[in-house]
């Protein structure tokens, strides 16, 4: 299915919710959309020893959370170096520093903007007051994974680059929590089995090693609650802010099964080729 115009997707759930089996099945239908994880563009910054790898490896060797403007950092970067996001020219009126930059540009810039070192080129650090201007074109979609999780970072995203879909996934509790708690991992191979729907052949046991089964952390019913109360507590202010803005769409079912014909209807009617 080919797109019309860039879709920019953020998915929201309750914990378990199955946000990854749709991002999965929205890349396969949809070819021009790609998957952007904060996530992943950190472990790969820091594995990269980027500057921004380096900063915040600092940050997390001191037991601190990597702070929002980095994490944006990333994913504005990332962004950029796609070619899905420039920084804006803004006109300026003629000024002896202007006249400078056209002889050494390099030289005006930096005595204006804090310059990093990043791998083997230097890049401007962008200031918070940096506009940008942003790609429409079809194969700058991308679903972002991680990033926002609060109203203040929606805000801190919205100032670089609007999203246009924000997918408010919905499944009953009870349903979910059946889901979670009946899940049980063969953790070497990390084959994935379900009491309800997947069962092993031999009850606690891996079907291939005969190894036993175990629960992960996170499956535990007491876990997925107090996962489950953070969320709440968080995605509201969220929701509220991208529905004032006009992007939010809500979606329900009880299995990703069920909900994801919905989303590839929805997301036909708004990004997809007219025919």
């Amino acid at each position: 299915m080919q797109l019309r115009k860039a879709a920019r997707v953020i998915l929201v759930g309750a914990p378990g919710v199955g946000k990854g089996t749709q991002t999965e099945r929205m890349l396969k239908r949809f070819p021009q959309l790609s998957a952007i994880s904060s996530g992943d563009l950190l472990r790969e910054n820091v594995r990269n020893k980027t500057a921004l790898g380096i900063h915040a490896e600092a940050i997390m060797k001191e037991g601190n959370l990597v702070p929002d403007s980095t994490i944006l950092r990333l994913i504005m970067n990332e962004l950029t170096t796609r070619g899905w996001l420039t920084p804006a020219q803004p006109t300026k009126p003629l000024t002896l520093n202007s006249v400078a930059a056209s002889v050494n540009p390099l030289a005006a810039l930096s005595s204006a903007i804090p310059f990093e070192k990043e791998d083997n080129y230097i890049t401007p650090a962008p200031s918070k007051d940096t506009k940008y201007d942003y790609s429409e074109s079809p194969d700058a979609s991308f679903i972002l994974d991680g990033f926002p999780r609060t109203a203040a970072q929606a805000e801190q995203l919205d100032a670089k680059i609007p999203i246009n879909l924000v997918v408010d996934i919905r499944t009953p509790t009870e349903v979910i929590l059946d889901r979670i708690c009946n899940r049980w991992v063969h953790a070497a191979s990390g084959r994935v089995y379900n009491t309800t729907f997947n069962a092993p052949k031999v009850p606690g046991r891996d079907d291939v090693t005969g190894e036993p089964l175990i629960q992960r952390e996170d499956d535990k019913p007491e876990t997925w609650k107090a996962r489950l109360a953070k969320f709440e507590e968080t995605s509201m202010p969220l929701l509220e802010h991208y529905d004032k803005l006009g992007v939010l769409w809500r979606v329900q079912g009880n299995s990703s099964d069920e909900i994801s014909p919905k989303i590839f209807d929805e997301f036909k009617k708004r990004f997809g080729m007219a025919h």
